[in-house]
C-alpha cells in the first residue's frame, strides 16, 4: 500500500504531524546551532590567541572561566528567530511554500573578519548585525525588483563563472577555522592536545558515515547523531583529562529563561563586508525554491511567486539582526525530509518553527549548546565548509561553464586568487578582503565583459 502523500494546504492529525514537526526541527538543529556557536568561538579563540597569547588545552581554571564568559550571541535567541522568521515567511507565502529557516552559512567569513577586528567582540558583533539588517533589506529590494524585471539580470551581473567561485570561497576561507578548532594544527611550540584531535576525527568519521549510509529520517541528521556522538566522547575524555567540557555553563542555566537580545551598530565598513553574501544567498533562495518545486509538483515560482518567497526570507533575516541573531536562509535538509516522509504541509512546517520558539526559553538547552567542545564543531566543519566549497564547484559544473571562452576562464581565475590570496582593498574607513572582495571584482567584472560582449569586442563570439 503506497504511503499518503499530504499535500501543501493539507492539515495533517496532531499525534502524526507533531512527530513530523520534531524531525525538521532537528533537520536542521544541527547545522543552524553550529551557526552562533562558531561566532562565540571565533571571538573566543581570538581571545585566546590574541590577549592570553596561549592555546585552550593550557588555560588556566581562571582564564578557562574568562574565555567560557566572552558571548557575542545566544544559541537560544538564534532558535527563537529561527522560529519567527519561519512563521513570518509561511505568511508572506500565504501558507504555500513550505520550507524552514534557519542559520545561514553564507555569511561566516565576513562576520568572523568584523567580530576579530579588535577585542571588543561585542561591539563587533552589533556592527555585524548592522551589515544583516542591511542585507536583509537589500535582499526585499531584489525580490522587489524580481516582481518587475525577472531574474536574468542575476546572471549578467553575477554569471556561474563568478557566482561558482564565490561560492567556493565561502568554504575555502573557513578551512583554517575549521582546523584550528577540530585541533589539528599546531600550538606555537608545534605541538597537538591528542584529546581534541580524537574528538574531531571521531566526529568527522561520524558525519562522514552518517551521510554515506544512513537511511530514512537519519539520512536527514548526520549532523545532529556526529554532535551528539562527539559529545559523549568528548565527556568520557573529560574524566581524564578535565576542561574538554564546560558543564559549569549547564550547570549554571535555570530551565527557563529569556534569550539575550543585541542591538545593532550600522557601520559603513562592516556593512560593506556583509552586503556581497546576500547575492548568494538570493542564489541559493531561488535554487531551493526551484528544487522544493519538483518535491511538492507545483511551481513556487508562480504560486505564490518568487517575490513573496524572497520577501518572506529577507525580511526574516533584517529582523533577526534587528533582535541580534543570525541572518535565515532556506534549508536543504527540509526538503531532504519532505521527500523522504512525502507530507509537504505547511502546518507540519509551522509546528517545526513553534517548537523551535518553545525551545528557546529552555535555559539548560542554551548551556547544553554552549558546552559542546570546539572540537566537536571543528570535526563537523571539516566536512561542512569543505561541502560549501564543493557546492560552489558544483555550480559550475551544472551550468555547463564553458572553459574555453577566455571571459569565463578569467572571471574564475581573478575571483579565486583575489579570495584566497589576502589582498586588502581599503577606501576611507572601508576595508575589503576575502570573498567580500572577491564578488565586488567579480560583480564589476562580469558587467564589464557583458559591455564588451554587446559591443561585440569580445573574441570569443568569433569562435
Amino acid at each position: 500500500m503506497q504511503r499518503k502523500i499530504y499535500q501543501v494546504e493539507e492539515k495533517v492529525p496532531l499525534l502524526m504531524g507533531l512527530p513530523l514537526s520534531l524531525q525538521h526541527l532537528f533537520a536542521m538543529f544541527g547545522a543552524s546551532v553550529l551557526v552562533p556557536f562558531l561566532f562565540n568561538n571565533a571571538a573566543r579563540a581570538d581571545y585566546v590567541s590574541r590577549v592570553l597569547q596561549t592555546t585552550m588545552d593550557k588555560l588556566t581554571p581562571e582564564q578557562l572561566e574568562q574565555v567560557n564568559a566572552i558571548t557575542v550571541i545566544d544559541p537560544a535567541l538564534v532558535l527563537l528567530m529561527n522560529g519567527i522568521g519561519t512563521l513570518l515567511y509561511l505568511f508572506l507565502c500565504k501558507g504555500k511554500s513550505p520550507a524552514f529557516l534557519g542559520s545561514s552559512f553564507a555569511y561566516l567569513a565576513p562576520a568572523f573578519a568584523i567580530i576579530t577586528s579588535s577585542t571588543d567582540y561585542q561591539a563587533n558583533f552589533s556592527k555585524a548585525l548592522g551589515g544583516f539588517v542591511v542585507s536583509g533589506a537589500l535582499f526585499c529590494l531584489v525580490a522587489i525588483l524580481i516582481r518587475f524585471v525577472g531574474t536574468k539580470w542575476i546572471d549578467i551581473v553575477l554569471p556561474p563563472a563568478a557566482m561558482g567561485p564565490i561560492v567556493a570561497l565561502i568554504g575555502l576561507e573557513l578551512a583554517g577555522t575549521a582546523a584550528s578548532n577540530a585541533g589539528l594544527l599546531p600550538d606555537g611550540n608545534g605541538q597537538f592536545y591528542w584529546p581534541n584531535v580524537v574528538i574531531a576525527l571521531f566526529t568527522l568519521v561520524v558525519v562522514i558515515l552518517g551521510t554515506l549510509t544512513f537511511r530514512k529520517f537519519l539520512a536527514a541528521i548526520p549532523v545532529l547523531v556526529a554532535v551528539i556522538a562527539g559529545y559523549v566522547l568528548a565527556a568520557i575524555l573529560n574524566v581524564s583529562h578535565p576542561g574538554i567540557i564546560n558543564f559549569d555553563a549547564v550547570a549554571s542555566e535555570s530551565w527557563a529563561r529569556l534569550p539575550v537580545f543585541t542591538s545593532p551598530t550600522f557601520d559603513l565598513n562592516a556593512i560593506l563586508i556583509i552586503l556581497p553574501a546576500t547575492l548568494v544567498v538570493i542564489s541559493e533562495h531561488i535554487g531551493h525554491l526551484i528544487v522544493t518545486s519538483k518535491i511538492v509538483d507545483r511551481d513556487l515560482i508562480k504560486d505564490p511567486g518568487l517575490t513573496r518567497s524572497m520577501l518572506g526570507d529577507g525580511l526574516s533575516t533584517a529582523i533577526s539582526g534587528l533582535a541580534g541573531s543570525c541572518p535565515t536562509t532556506t534549508y536543504g535538509e527540509n526538503m531532504g525530509v519532505m521527500a523522504i516522509t512525502r507530507v509537504y504541509s505547511v502546518w507540519v512546517i509551522g509546528g517545526a518553527a513553534v517548537i523551535s520558539i518553545i525551545m528557546a526559553f529552555i535555559g539548560k538547552l542554551t548551556g547544553i549548546i554552549n558546552s559542546i567542545p570546539g572540537a566537536v564543531m571543528g570535526g563537523i566543519s571539516i566536512l561542512l565548509f569543505g561541502v560549501i566549497a564543493a557546492s560552489g564547484i558544483r555550480m559550475i559544473v551544472e551550468s555547463k561553464v564553458d572553459y574555453s571562452k577566455s571571459k569565463n576562464l578569467i572571471l574564475t581565475a581573478v575571483i579565486f586568487i583575489v579570495g584566497l590570496s589576502g589582498i586588502s582593498i581599503r577606501l576611507g574607513e572601508v576595508s575589503l578582503t576575502g570573498m567580500a572582495l572577491a564578488a565586488v571584482v567579480g560583480i564589476v567584472m562580469s558587467l564589464v565583459f557583458y559591455v564588451l560582449e554587446k559591443l561585440k569586442l569580445i573574441n570569443d563570439a568569433e569562435e
